[in-house]
């Protein structure tokens, strides 16, 4: 019998999701997708291993679900991307029999519209439909000053409280550069949060709703580096946690739920301190495009002699080659490594076997 249902996860649903992990020690991969190719291979790998899974999109990759030649210059075809592959995991979710968490990548301030026109889509099918499309939102005003940043985020967690959809936000910078978002040279100091900082965006949120994460910078930074050149200070969170048992008299209840970016790279020991410190999703992008890039770079070197002309190859100089130059082939075969990769980070993320 499962313990989530298959489909799109939503409202309490999502915070019983959220709190099982916290209990039971594991956290749950949050994958950037871009197409349908790397949808279908994320909800692929959730079934094998058998447990829930977040697929998320950034407005870059809305904005080439719906095609890189749109016009987005108000984030219009960001929000049109992102809602078709919304609909496009709610089709397809049950049928692979896996609880998804359907969820946005980083927003800052100066692209708030695309939230916006998310929300604006959401409230009408909510009020139609009795559920949102997406599970959660992630707001980054990790560039604003701290009051700034959690007053706005306030405003947008109430507003997303009314049709069951859950916030993300970000305290500190994630390092590096992903997606059009570069930080790669922020100063180091804005790398790591204080507790103090995480618990006052805590209390202030949790007086509208339980539902929402944190991610908290401990030294994060996006992409993949040479061993020692990203330094992780992973007692950050065990810090900002006690901190806020502390301050709630709640001692061993781990009140936050943080998550964990820049996890490209990092090491298993790292991995298993987060969660044990209160990681509840650990975002994955670079090395899954990895991943897809060396299944289609591995395809075109096996049936290298099939592909370079339509007709002839070693088999014989007639012979037609449309079966090899299929785009499906070359597709599948980036999906097959990529499905390969994530069901390395469920294991890492000690994310087997969870929806059991």
């Amino acid at each position: 019998m499962s313990k989530f249902r298959s489909g799109v996860l939503y409202g309490q649903e999502l915070m019983d999701l959220y709190a099982d992990a916290k209990q039971n020690g594991y956290a749950l991969p949050g994958v950037n997708a871009v197409g349908t190719s790397s949808v279908n291979g994320i909800i692929e790998a959730a079934a094998k291993v058998q447990s829930p899974v977040i697929v998320q999109l950034s407005f870059g990759g809305g904005h080439f679900y719906a095609g890189k030649s749109l016009k987005n210059d108000t984030m219009q075809a960001s929000a049109a991307g992102c809602i078709s592959a919304a609909m496009h995991v709610h089709q397809v979710a049950e049928m692979y029999g896996v609880p998804v968490v359907l969820h946005t990548d980083h927003c800052s301030l100066e692209n708030i519209v695309w939230i916006d026109r998310l929300l604006d889509f959401q409230e009408a099918y909510y009020a139609k439909h009795g559920k949102p499309l997406f599970s959660s939102h992630m707001l980054d005003l990790s560039e604003e000053t701290l009051e700034k940043n959690v007053g706005i985020c306030e405003k947008y967690l109430t507003r997303m409280s009314k049709i069951d959809i859950g916030l993300e936000i970000e305290l500190g910078i994630t390092g590096g550069e992903e997606d059009g978002v570069d930080n790669s040279k922020v100063d180091a100091s804005k790398l790591y949060t204080h507790p103090s900082e995480v618990y006052y965006a805590f209390d202030k949120l949790s007086k509208i709703s339980p539902n929402f994460s944190i991610a908290a910078a401990f030294g994060n930074v996006h992409g993949v580096y040479r061993p020692g050149n990203v330094k992780l200070s992973v007692e950050i969170l065990e810090n900002s946690q006690r901190y806020a048992e502390e301050q709630l008299d709640a001692a061993g209840t781990k009140p936050v739920s943080f998550v964990f970016h820049g996890g490209s790279g990092s090491s298993p020991e790292d991995i298993a301190k987060s969660i044990e410190y209160g990681v509840i999703k650990m975002n994955l992008d670079t090395d899954m495009q990895w991943a897809f890039n060396c299944g289609v770079r591995d395809y075109y070197q096996e049936y290298r002699d099939y592909v370079a002309e339509q007709i002839g190859n070693p088999e014989g100089a007639d012979l037609p080659n449309k079966k090899y130059y299929d785009p499906r082939k070359l597709l599948r075969a980036g999906e097959a490594a990529f499905v390969e990769r994530l069901e390395q980070s469920f294991a890492d993320l000690n994310c087997i076997g969870r929806n059991k």
